[in-house]
C-alpha cells in the first residue's frame, strides 16, 4: 500500500511537469510581431511620441498634424495586432491599374514583389495581399501638392490597409485614400519600377488575383 502511495505521487508529479508550463517560461511571441510592417509602423510610431514630447522635434509639424499622424499609426498598428496580414487595392480610376503583390510559388523572379494588373473595377482577393501600386510616369496624383507628376514610382501600403484608387472626375488625378506608407523610386527597393505612362498600362491583360463579387 505505502509503495502504490509512493508510486501515485510520482506519476502526479510527472504528469504535471509534461502537461503544466512551468510558470518561469516566457510568453510566446505573437505572430504580428515579427510582421516586417508591425515592425515599422511601431518604430515610427515611438519616433512621432518622443518628437511630442521634444521641442525641438514638434516643431517640424503643427499640431495637428502631429496629432494626426500619431493617431493614424496607432490605428495601423492595432489594425495589424488583430491578425490582418495581407492588403487590399480597389481599383476606381476607369482605367487599369498596375498592382504588386506576392510572387507565384513557381517565379524566378530576382524582385521581391510581383507587378500584377487590376481591371476597372475590380478589387483584389482578400488574403491575396496587394503591398501597393504602381504609378506611371506621367500621371498626376494627390501624392503632391504642386500638381506635377512624381515621375515612375511603387507606393507601399502597411498589412491591414484597403487601398482606394480613384480619378477626380474634373481635374483627372488619381487619388489615393488613404494616403501610401512609403513611396519609392527605381533601386530604392527591390521591386520592379518600370519607366512607362498610363497607355503601356492599359494594354496589358488583367491577372491580379481578384475578390470574389458573389461575397
Amino acid at each position: 500500500m505505502k509503495l502504490f502511495k509512493i508510486v501515485l505521487v510520482l506519476l502526479v508529479v510527472l504528469l504535471n511537469l509534461v502537461f503544466v508550463p512551468p510558470s518561469s517560461a516566457e510568453p510566446k511571441t505573437p505572430k504580428y510581431a515579427t510582421n516586417s510592417d508591425y515592425i515599422e509602423v511601431t518604430q515610427s510610431l515611438n519616433t512621432l511620441l518622443k518628437a511630442k514630447e521634444t521641442p525641438a522635434e514638434a516643431e517640424k509639424y503643427t499640431p495637428e498634424e502631429l496629432d494626426n499622424k500619431i493617431a493614424d499609426l496607432e490605428f495601423q498598428k492595432y489594425t495589424l495586432e488583430t491578425g490582418i496580414n495581407w492588403g487590399q487595392c480597389r481599383n476606381e480610376t476607369g482605367k487599369t491599374l498596375a498592382v504588386y503583390g506576392p510572387n507565384p510559388k513557381k517565379s524566378k523572379s530576382t524582385y521581391d514583389k510581383t507587378l500584377y494588373f487590376l481591371g476597372a473595377g475590380q478589387t483584389t482577393d482578400p488574403e491575396w495581399d496587394c503591398d501597393g501600386i504602381y504609378i506611371p510616369s506621367d500621371a498626376v496624383t494627390n501624392l503632391t501638392t504642386d500638381g506635377q507628376t512624381l515621375g515612375a514610382v511603387a507606393v507601399k501600403i502597411v498589412d491591414g490597409t484597403q487601398l482606394v484608387v480613384k480619378t477626380n472626375a474634373d481635374t483627372g488625378v488619381l487619388e489615393l485614400n488613404p494616403l501610401p506608407a512609403k513611396i519609392f523610386k527605381s533601386g530604392e527597393v527591390n521591386w520592379f519600377i518600370p519607366n512607362v505612362s498610363q497607355a503601356s498600362i492599359d494594354t496589358r491583360v488583367p491577372n491580379a488575383s481578384l475578390q470574389d463579387q458573389t461575397d
